[in-house]
């Protein structure tokens, strides 16, 4: 006879068994779906869908509201907030949280908030010196030109689009862009960007070396559709580079200061977008906001979010009615 706590994630990709406090805490995906605690790292899919359906017109809400996929989804996600075995939901923003909160009938003390880790030592501002005009001179980036990094996959849910349609203005003719991330439309997006830009956006695929290209960045940004939390905000922040980013990202909480400059709360205004975006162009190569940049990512290290969540285990494991018997 043993106790066992049962954490169900979105973000984990095999179960596994790991010893804590005197139990066994089964991390699971997709396998169970009965939970002591459930980790929400992207959000609701009933939001997803939602937001998606803004964006996408009246063509994606019917197609969303007849996919097998995305209705079963919905199906497992109801039953798991539902269960009454649910003593804790982690939740990977504040952003995150509001919407498990709008979405189902959880209470407010039940929902814990733990922001994602970042490795330090591999995005950190000391190989701009090293990368820096090696990058630059292998996708032609003028040494004299602004350079934009835009990170991730799915780039209409990711706001690629809004970046796109902004890119002709003359604000941004000496602004180049690069896109590092994958989509199905690959062939669309270069040919948009082509007949837009020009050369002024690049797109370099999915990079192992990611590192190097925020380390050549001057600015990185995410005006994002739908975003959870975006750990592209905190390999930014590491590698001492400003972020800009829309108000739906949920890694923008964390920016205070000097960097709060960096939400843009209506991205889909292209005014605004364009205007959020030549402003922090002006201030992200100053000392002071590079500095301010690393300074608030040195808050959130992988050993810092490993305490937090240990201190949580324990405290559902050994609170009342905290651990199931085996």
């Amino acid at each position: 006879m043993g106790r066992t706590l049962r954490l169900w994630s979105f973000a984990v990709f095999a179960p596994r068994i790991t010893k804590r406090h005197g139990c066994d805490v089964v991390i699971g995906f997709g396998r169970m779906l009965s939970q002591d605690i459930l980790r929400s790292g992207g959000g609701t899919h009933r939001a997803f869908l939602l937001r998606m359906a803004q964006q996408g017109g009246a063509a994606r809400k019917i197609w969303q509201f007849f996919s097998l996929y995305h209705q079963s989804l919905l199906q497992i996600e109801k039953r798991q907030y539902s269960d009454r075995r649910l003593k804790r939901v982690i939740a990977v923003s504040d952003e995150v949280k509001c919407d498990i909160e709008a979405s189902y009938p959880i209470a407010n003390h039940r929902i814990t908030v733990l922001y994602n880790g970042v490795d330090q030592q591999r995005f950190h501002p000391s190989r701009r010196g090293l990368m820096r005009d090696s990058l630059r001179a292998r996708w032609r980036v003028p040494d004299d030109a602004h350079l934009v990094l835009f990170v991730g996959s799915g780039f209409l849910r990711k706001g690629l689009d809004r970046l796109i349609s902004i890119w002709n203005r003359p604000n941004l003719s000496r602004v180049y862009l690069i896109v590092a991330g994958e989509d199905g439309r690959m062939g669309y997006y270069k040919n948009w960007g082509h007949s837009v830009a020009n050369e002024r956006i690049v797109f370099v695929g999915r990079r192992d070396d990611i590192e190097n290209y925020y380390a050549t960045a001057d600015l990185v940004v995410l005006p994002a559709v739908q975003e959870a939390f975006g750990n592209v905000v905190l390999e930014s922040l590491a590698s001492g580079v400003p972020v800009l980013v829309s108000r739906e990202v949920g890694a923008g909480a964390i920016l205070t200061g000097c960097l709060r400059r960096g939400v843009v709360e209506n991205a889909d205004d292209p005014n605004q977008l364009e205007a959020a975006l030549t402003a922090m162009l002006e201030e992200c190569l100053k000392p002071n906001f590079r500095a301010a940049a690393r300074q608030l990512g040195e808050r959130f290290s992988w050993n810092s979010h490993f305490q937090r969540l240990d201190a949580l285990l324990t405290e559902v494991a050994h609170g009342p009615g905290g651990a199931c018997v085996s």
